[in-house]
């Protein structure tokens, strides 16, 4: 499997999604997220985070570049909207994130595809037909192929197809 979509109707559905794929992360994982602005990055990785064990409000950390959790694993959540260089991804320390065994999840994170391992899971969020529709796209790569199966598993109950236009996938 190369690919994989999911359909959200509401943020809290966006969140649930993401909650679901907390039962296939582990140690080490990275995750790019990609979308526009206002397409769920944040409520994703709130999601991801509650159901990791966060207790403290997740917020978008575009200011601050990087933002760690106390959950099981550790959860350190990057927005590399405002870096200007690739070169700047090396100063937030990616690579000792990984190395750490927490989950990295990176906002914008096509932004920086050239420059991060090809052992990662990238989550691509687009508007939908209403407001507050979704579709979410899955792409594993590196380790994430051999967890497809546990992917697909627990991104079911989303991945109905639409009830009009054409299928994205």
């Amino acid at each position: 499997m190369s690919l994989l979509c999911a359909y959200t109707h509401s943020v809290d559905e966006t969140r649930a999604l993401a909650a679901a794929l907390a039962g296939v992360v582990r140690e080490g994982d990275l995750i790019l997220l990609s979308g526009d602005l206002g397409a769920g990055k944040t409520a994703f990785v709130q999601g991801l985070g509650q159901a990791m064990g966060v207790t403290e409000p997740i917020t978008s950390p575009t200011f601050t570049l990087e933002q760690r959790y106390d959950s099981e694993p550790m959860l350190h959540h990057l927005d590399v909207y405002r870096l200007e260089h690739l070169n700047e991804v090396l100063d937030l320390g990616l690579s000792e994130l990984l190395d750490d065994g927490g989950v990295v999840v990176v906002e914008w994170g096509d932004a920086i595809l050239s420059v991060v391992p090809n052992d990662h899971l990238k989550v691509q969020l687009s508007m939908g037909e209403s407001v507050d529709d979704r579709v979410v796209t899955f792409r594993p790569t590196g380790r994430w192929v051999d967890r497809a199966f546990g992917l697909a598993h627990v991104t079911a109950p989303w991945r109905q197809a639409p009830v009009e236009g054409p299928e994205p996938c």
